[in-house]
């Protein structure tokens, strides 16, 4: 039998809970489960890089190795800085 532990909520925050049940015999472990879950999967996201910047990194690379870059000193020669 797995541990558990009692917490009190607001009852706002229970009725909040119980909007997120699927069905009446879900418990509210498995609502939060839920709940945390989602939020794991949003913040991996946050974390994932588009292909329009993957794109924009290997032309980078390719401009590095090509020689196609500017230092600091010329960079801000040429922006009159």
């Amino acid at each position: 039998m797995a541990d558990n532990s009692t917490i009190q909520i607001p009852v706002k925050v229970k009725k909040d809970l119980d909007a997120f049940k699927e069905n009446e015999r879900e418990t509210y472990a498995d609502v939060i489960e839920k709940l945390l879950s989602r939020i794991r999967e949003d913040e991996e996201a946050e974390f994932e890089l588009s292909s329009e910047t993957l794109r924009g990194i290997e032309e980078a690379k390719k401009d590095l190795r090509h020689g196609r870059v500017f230092s600091s000193k010329q960079l801000r020669k040429e922006l009159g800085l």
